[in-house]
Order: structure tokens, then C-alpha cells, then sequence
């Protein structure tokens, strides 16, 4: 059989995309505002995003020849990446654990959610929220609450001299201040 004949596999298209690991009996942990995020994008998927690829497919489909019909060749390889990704996010948001870091305001003790500056040995001074897997976003600031970084930090106080270790060195770090959001007035 002539390989013109076979058919293509969209061999990344059609993987299911792994979800990041969790730590061995480790719980999703996210803030609320991190789950509403999720929430609201996974509605927008279902509710405006996939009924219009939907459309167009459908649209696209009825001019006939789908072979070489981009509409049509594209708004399939779209919705399977919606699909994907609320597959993704239904899966995420199930196993959430919903933590909400004003509840520790006014503590020196670092837990989840905290924003922690600290200083290492090279008099550099840094500052990080930690946050959820599914939330952090590394170029504001934030990292994930199993980071390395983080799991230095957690339970770590105001003052308290630290030893990080990196895949190349040793470092010594020193929490300088440790903040949580005010809570929302009731």
C-alpha cells in the first residue's frame, strides 16, 4: 500500500495531556482567586469558545470536500485542543483544595499563599508569593508550592537562616519579611 494512502496521526494532537505531579500523598493546593481563574476559563471554554468552533466546523463541513477545507482542517485540530484543555481543567479543578492565605495575616510563619523576601549569600534580595501547581506564573514573582524554593520556606519564620539546595551549590538565604493578603471585610 502506497504511503499517500495511510492515514496521518496528529501524534501531539491527540496525546492527553499529562497533568504536573503532585506530590506523593500531596494535595492540589490553590488559592481562591487561583480556582476562580480556572473556573471562569474552563465556562468561557464550554460556553462561548468551543459553540463557535462548533459552528464553523459545522459551517465548513457543508461546503463539501473537508480534505482540503482549512475552516473545516483547522476548527477540528481547535476543538480537540479545547476539548483537551477542558478535559485538563475539569480534572484540576476536581482535585483542588481551595486554601485561602488570609487566614495566616499578620503570622511571621510561612505557609501557603505567603509572599516571603528574602536575602541570600550573595546579598541578592528577592521576593515570592507561593502559590498553587496550577496558578504560579514565575515571571511575577510567583512559584509553585512544591518549588524548591518553597519547600525551604514553608513553616520557615521572620529571621530564620536557611540552607537551599540547588542542582549546582549550597546556598544560605535569610527570611526577611514574611506578608499574607488582609482578608476580604465581611
Amino acid at each position: 500500500m502506497s504511503k499517500a494512502f495511510t492515514k496521518e496521526s496528529d501524534g501531539a494532537d491527540d496525546d492527553e495531556l499529562q497533568l504536573p505531579a503532585l506530590p506523593v500523598g500531596g494535595k492540589n493546593y490553590i488559592t481562591p482567586q487561583g480556582f476562580a481563574t480556572l473556573r471562569d476559563e474552563l465556562l468561557d471554554l464550554i460556553d462561548n469558545e468551543r459553540p463557535k468552533i462548533v459552528e464553523i466546523v459545522h459551517w465548513a463541513a457543508s461546503n463539501g470536500d473537508r480534505s482540503e477545507n482549512g475552516d473545516y482542517l483547522y476548527g477540528k485540530k481547535r476543538l480537540r485542543e479545547i476539548d483537551r484543555r477542558i478535559r485538563f481543567l475539569t480534572k484540576r479543578l476536581e482535585i483542588a483544595e481551595v486554601t485561602d492565605p488570609s487566614l495566616h495575616h499578620g503570622n511571621e510563619q510561612i505557609f501557603f499563599g505567603a509572599t516571603v523576601t528574602y536575602v541570600d549569600d550573595q546579598d541578592v534580595e528577592r521576593t515570592i508569593t507561593i502559590k498553587g501547581i496550577d496558578e504560579s506564573n514565575s515571571a511575577a514573582g510567583e512559584v509553585s508550592w512544591i518549588s524548591p524554593i518553597a519547600r525551604t520556606l514553608l513553616k520557615a519564620r521572620e529571621g530564620d537562616e536557611l540552607k537551599l539546595v540547588m542542582p549546582d551549590r549550597v546556598c544560605d538565604i535569610e527570611v526577611l519579611r514574611v506578608q499574607y493578603p488582609a482578608p476580604l471585610p465581611t
